[in-house]
């Protein structure tokens, strides 16, 4: 079994096999057929040629009729018989005389030609390019086929997309109004009372403790909607590539000391607290703000889908990296879930806590990203979420 290969050939090149129990009718053959566009191969057998076609794809097959073991009869029945090799065009040759009528039995196997030895050249030669450009005009059809259908797939995809951004867009658009409507309500209220009690005379409802708390109620509104606003405009910021990173040495443990202590009213308000294990300092270069930023956004998410358990927080790190872990005690997040949930506008359901437009955990991997960091979860339903911020320790100007 062997196979001449084409000369400089740089394209795809058409497959031919030759079988033949003589090595000079093979040399022959091949001498005639042979281009720089084909690959001839060549098998002595019936079974050296059932191994050839089970490998390859060929474009013709050119059976010698009379062979020991297996004639050329008996390998074309198993041709026909078998998906792979029934399309193959079969052409018949034989050095028996025309009397012993082997071309109504080789058309019977189904074969397309039936040629008598000695062969002519030329007219072997033009059957065989017939052939060729036979095979390469189906294969040009089957690619053309494939890549219709590729486009076809692509425009469904580009479609899906399109149908699902108009989607997310409309949700998009509902979120930010419901979520913006809840804290304008409220101060639309304060507003209305305040003014009821003008109009009433009411000097009494404007005291020093009750101004207080006015205040502070109008801050919180107003936080809320600020918040909401920075989500948005992050998420322009990084889909346009242009959110900036600030580096300057920053120390971890008062961060988290400082936000678990602002967070405290919150996490009350959710029925749990925070345990914070930070027993040591750790600093790096990192940008303040937007570490900060993520640390609220992994304590607040936390607080929503702990169930009511506490929030551990705990910091640690080595010469390379710095680890800040948010573990909450929750339901855990499902196994479908933990794909999309660092995807924009994912928003799961917690217990009260306010969810926002569903962008903390996208912007804050973005950000990590943004600082040569990582941000990832490990989760077990029933048994909580592991959120870890890692990020690389460099040393600030």
């Amino acid at each position: 079994m062997n196979t001449m290969a084409p000369q400089g050939a740089t394209r795809d090149v058409t497959k031919l096999l030759i079988v033949d129990d003589l090595a000079e009718n093979l040399r022959a053959l091949n001498a005639v057929i042979r281009a720089d566009d084909r690959v001839v191969y060549q098998a002595s057998s019936g079974e050296e040629a059932l191994a050839l076609l089970l490998e390859h794809d060929f474009a013709l097959a050119i059976l010698d009729v009379q062979m020991p073991g297996m004639d050329g009869f008996e390998l074309a029945e198993l041709m026909r018989g078998t998906d792979k090799t029934r399309h193959i065009p079969i052409v018949f040759v034989s050095a028996a005389g025309k009397e012993l009528n082997y071309a109504f039995k080789g058309y019977e196997t189904g074969a397309v030609d039936f040629l008598y030895k000695p062969l002519d050249p030329d007219a072997v030669r033009s059957k065989v390019n017939v052939f060729v450009d036979l095979h390469c005009q189906r294969m040009e059809i089957r690619r053309r086929v494939e890549e219709q259908q590729a486009t076809m797939n692509e425009l469904r995809a580009a479609q899906e997309e399109m149908r699902y951004a108009l989607r997310m867009r409309d949700e998009f658009m509902s979120m930010v109004a419901h979520e913006l409507r809840t804290p304008l309500n409220t101060l639309y209220l304060e507003t209305q009372m305040r003014k009821m009690q003008l109009d009433r005379g009411n000097l009494e409802a404007f005291g020093p403790e009750q101004l207080a708390g006015m205040v502070a109620r109008d801050g919180r509104q107003i936080q809320s909607m600020i918040r909401l606003i920075d989500d948005m405009l992050d998420v322009s910021r990084i889909r346009s590539g242009v959110l900036s990173i600030r580096p300057c040495d920053t120390e971890l443990r008062d961060i988290l000391q400082r936000l678990t202590s602002d967070l405290a009213r919150q996490a009350a308000d959710a029925g749990t607290h925070f345990e914070l294990e930070a027993p040591a300092p750790v600093q790096g270069c990192w940008d303040e703000f937007r570490i900060e930023q993520v640390i609220i956004n992994l304590l607040t998410n936390g607080l929503r889908y702990g169930g009511g358990k506490p929030v551990r927080v705990r910091l640690s790190a080595d010469e390379k990296e710095a680890r800040i872990d948010v573990i909450d005690q929750g339901d855990g997040i499902p196994e479908p879930m933990l794909a999309r949930i660092f995807l924009p506008y994912e928003r799961g359901h917690g217990n009260g806590v306010p969810s926002g437009l569903g962008l903390g955990l996208y912007i804050s991997r973005q950000l990590a990203e943004a600082h040569q960091g990582t941000l990832t979860v490990r989760s077990t339903p029933g048994q909580g979420s592991v959120f870890t911020l890692a990020l690389p320790r460099t040393t600030g100007a």
